[in-house]
């Protein structure tokens, strides 16, 4: 058993989601008191998330390398009759999460000093940037569900403002291909309809999420408090499983992660998220929003498992129907992404089937784990979240690489379509390495990162036994050899399909802010991979650390020989077809030749005619409710656009009025803040 140390105090661990939010406060202050110069939104932006990383560092290597578990709350309640504190709680999972989440989301808004640079709404954009990476860092930091439901709505809110940062929704920024049908439905999507599909997609997911948030604190001793939950799982489960409940009871509980890591059939607003700002992708699919879906299940899935152990055999029996059916929906979702990522003809679109797939994998990892409640070995569990964190940190780091530069070639072709992109290697030679280096990670090839984590992903489908699950998540492997390859060869080694005259007067390599994140990123993708055997034993004594896991994971950080020899020629063999495809035959031919062709290309192009299905089932059935929809718009239009601009006007005004001639001290005022925090990292607090 770990030894939990209450270490440093409450500012000082709570910084690491209250610097963000804090920044984004000073960011709002400037606006209403007139300072428009964006250098001081993304200096702002930047430094506060630059706080988060080192603290999180910090709290990495005390869990790590000291075994010390920091718990930093109020001495006092929050909310006296629920019992909150607010504070952090660092376990093992906590301090990995908040360390990936950090740096990677620093990494990403230095990026976006350059690709944002002069565009019309900056200020608010590095805004919401910075109240994103706060509430997912409150989120994943959070010693109690409230705490953790404010951060999993803070990214929703941000989310949706970002998707639709662009709500002018010119057509350059839409996602889809202008006028396309499927059964009659639109498949195109400007921004702001984007941000509104993200925001209602995931909201319902959350209706299950604060049920089981309420269900929970009447069940577990009137108690938010994660170390609660966890310690009267087995009375709570029981007492469920007892009413047959416990099933139930959980998916309801789960559907807030399964919508938010856009799980089928929510996949549908992670696809059409791509409207806004690329690094804003890359923050969604790479470090935020989607990760939080996984962190859930990463969380919560011991508590399962123990509590179901503890209570009886039919909670044991009801949860592993709830991990069957969670595998199912995972496995499901990661082969439907990844037969469409094969013929999607937009760079980021291809982008985000692959996220929703990855996703899959991990939650999937997670839940075969689970499937071993009827046999009691928690050391499996255990695997099972070694290798769902190994799998978001390996996809984290190279999809947060792939997008970034996904931003830069969108920009020089002045498209999102791959059609009017090619033979970009021979002007951007790093930009061609990096994108290699992230590719083949994906594509899951040793020793790259992404190899070991999606290894550790089959091996624990593998033991289930269940001969569906494990074919699935295989066949969906080679599929993503193909289309990462079939990507990066339209891209960068093969010339346009339709001749694109405005990228010649942009091919040259990408400025030293935009190139360095993407290029470190992907750098790290085999550095962390040739370095598997530090990097795996770090995941595994961090995943040890979590929630009082007092069972070592079986972890052996040496795969089998033969297990490499054969998945690596396999998916280099599809690598291979998909060059000499692209290099001696015409696809788009071959599609004019054959109906029987060209109607698989329709179904999977039309992302299955799920999205149309979901319009004709959910929502035109209930369109003669409309009128109650048109109440509720007025009444946010009302409130938004009146009463907020009103009450924003005043007070600009009177904050104008108050700091004229003083705006340079607010900023150096936060300068100065920034630095001592710094000297009291150096000097150990």
């Amino acid at each position: 058993m770990f030894m939990v140390v209450v270490y440093g105090n409450w500012w000082e661990w709570n910084s690491i989601w209250l610097s963000p939010f804090f920044a984004a406060g000073v960011l709002a202050i400037l606006w209403l008191v007139g300072v428009r110069n964006e250098k001081v939104y993304d200096l702002i932006s930047v430094l506060s998330i630059l706080i988060s990383s080192i603290i999180s560092t910090f709290a990495l290597y005390y869990v790590l390398i000291r075994h010390e578990v920091i718990i930093a709350q109020t001495s006092w309640y929050w909310v006296t009759f629920l019992k909150i504190k607010v504070g952090a709680y660092l376990d093992g999972l906590g301090a990995i999460m908040s360390t990936i989440v950090s740096w990677l989301s620093f990494l990403i808004v230095a990026y976006s000093i350059e690709y944002m640079k002069k565009d019309w709404g900056v200020q608010r954009y590095f805004f919401f940037m910075s109240f994103f990476v706060g509430s997912m860092l409150l989120l994943v930091d959070a010693s109690n569900l409230i705490l953790m439901f404010i951060g999993w709505e803070g990214t929703g809110l941000a989310s949706y403002a970002l998707i639709g940062h662009w709500y002018t929704d010119e057509e350059k920024y839409w996602v889809g291909v202008p006028n396309r049908k499927a059964l009659g439905l639109p498949m195109y999507f400007e921004p702001s309809n984007s941000g509104l599909r993200a925001m209602i997609f995931t909201r319902i997911g959350d209706i299950g999420f604060l049920i089981g948030i309420t269900g929970l604190f009447f069940l577990a001793h009137y108690s938010m408090n994660l170390l609660s939950v966890y310690s009267s799982a087995g009375a709570w489960m029981g007492e469920l499983a007892s009413k047959g409940m416990l099933a139930a009871f959980l998916l309801i509980f789960t559907l807030g992660a399964i919508s938010k890591s856009a799980q089928f059939p929510f996949h549908e607003w992670l696809v059409t998220a791509m409207t806004g700002p690329t690094p804003v992708s890359a923050l969604i699919h790479a470090a935020t929003m989607v990760k939080a879906g996984v962190y859930f299940v990463l969380r919560f899935a011991p508590i399962f498992f123990v509590g179901a152990v503890a209570a009886s055999a039919l909670a044991v029996s009801q949860t592993h129907e709830y991990f069957y059916i969670l595998a199912g929906i995972a496995v499901t979702t990661v082969f439907i992404m990844a037969t469409m990522a094969i013929v999607s003809n937009e760079f980021k679109l291809i982008l985000a089937y692959s996220t929703a797939e990855y996703l899959g994998y991990m939650i999937l990892a997670v839940a075969a784990g689970g499937l071993f409640v009827t046999t009691h070995n928690f050391h499996v569990m255990a695997d099972a979240e070694v290798a769902g964190i190994a799998m978001l940190l390996a996809h984290a780091i190279f999809k947060a690489a792939l997008f970034l530069i996904a931003g830069y070639a969108l920009h020089v072709a002045n498209s999102r379509f791959i059609d009017h992109m090619g033979n970009y290697s021979k002007y951007m030679k790093v930009t061609a390495v990096a994108m290699w280096l992230s590719g083949l990670s994906l594509a899951a090839i040793p020793p790259f990162s992404g190899f070991f984590g999606k290894e550790l992903v089959l091996e624990n489908v593998g033991k289930t036994g269940y001969l569906g699950l494990y074919l699935f998540a295989v066949f969906a492997v080679f599929f993503t050899a193909a289309y990462i390859s079939r990507l990066i060869i339209r891209v960068f080694h093969e010339p346009p399909y339709i001749k694109n005259k405005e990228s010649k007067h942009h091919l040259k390599e990408a400025p030293i802010l935009m190139l360095a994140p993407y290029t470190v990123l992907a750098l790290a993708a085999i550095v962390l991979g040739v370095l598997w055997i530090y990097t795996g034993k770090g995941l595994a004594i961090g995943m040890f650390e979590t929630l009082g896991i007092k069972a070592f994971p079986v972890f052996n950080v040496a795969i089998d020989a033969s297990t490499i020899t054969i998945t690596t020629l396999i998916i280099i063999d599809f690598i291979i077809i998909a060059l000499l495809y692209y290099r001696r035959y015409n696809f788009m031919g071959l599609l004019e030749r054959s109906s029987a062709l060209r109607a698989i290309h329709t179904f999977l192009f039309d992302r299955w005619f799920i999205n149309s299905g979901l319009y004709y089932l959910f929502l035109y059935p209930f369109m003669g409710l409309s009128w109650i929809s048109n109440v509720i718009n007025v009444a946010i239009d009302l409130f938004y656009h009146r009463v907020l601009v009103k009450a924003g006007e005043l007070t600009s005004l009177g904050l104008r009025t108050f700091f004229r001639g003083r705006t340079d001290y607010l900023v150096a005022i936060y300068i100065a803040m920034v630095s001592i925090v710094m000297l009291l990292i150096y000097f150990g607090w």
